[in-house]
């Protein structure tokens, strides 16, 4: 119960700041991707900040020997790249410099009512279901 209310702040922390920042605006994204045009780089510090509280936030949780709400930390193990950590960053970098979404913003800016940020989750849903299918070989 505590896991998922905790999933649940952490949630709706990260969606606000998402839309404190107007990180759900697809045109305020676009202006800071526009970089030889009227670039905007407020974006740029609102990245900044995230990356300085990950990295000390990051740094103090780690000193724990666990998780406040879990057995142990569930790291990621992979080191390096390979062609499909490259193919599917440029399909990223692509996605979201034609759209202006990223699938967090995506998601949170669906509440605005707005229907281009409901037809790039779908969008987004489909590519999943489809790289599952020829993958693993099963959509669910």
């Amino acid at each position: 119960m505590f896991k998922n209310l905790s999933a649940l702040f952490c949630g709706i922390l990260f969606g606000s700041g998402l839309v404190i920042s107007q990180m759900v605006n697809p045109v305020k994204v676009l202006a800071f991707l526009d970089i030889t045009g009227r670039w905007d780089p407020s974006l740029a510090l609102v990245m900044t900040g995230a990356l300085i509280t990950f990295g000390v936030s990051y740094r103090l949780i780690l000193r724990r020997s666990a998780p406040l709400l879990e057995q142990r930390f569930h790291l990621p193990t992979a080191v390096g790249f390979d062609a499909r950590l490259l193919i599917g960053g440029a399909l990223f970098g692509i996605g979201w410099g034609l759209s202006g979404f990223c699938p967090g913003a995506a998601i949170a800016a669906i509440s605005y009512g707005h229907i281009e940020p409901v037809w790039f989750t779908l969008a987004m849903f489909g590519g999943i279901g489809l790289f599952r299918l020829i993958h693993v070989g099963k959509i669910i």
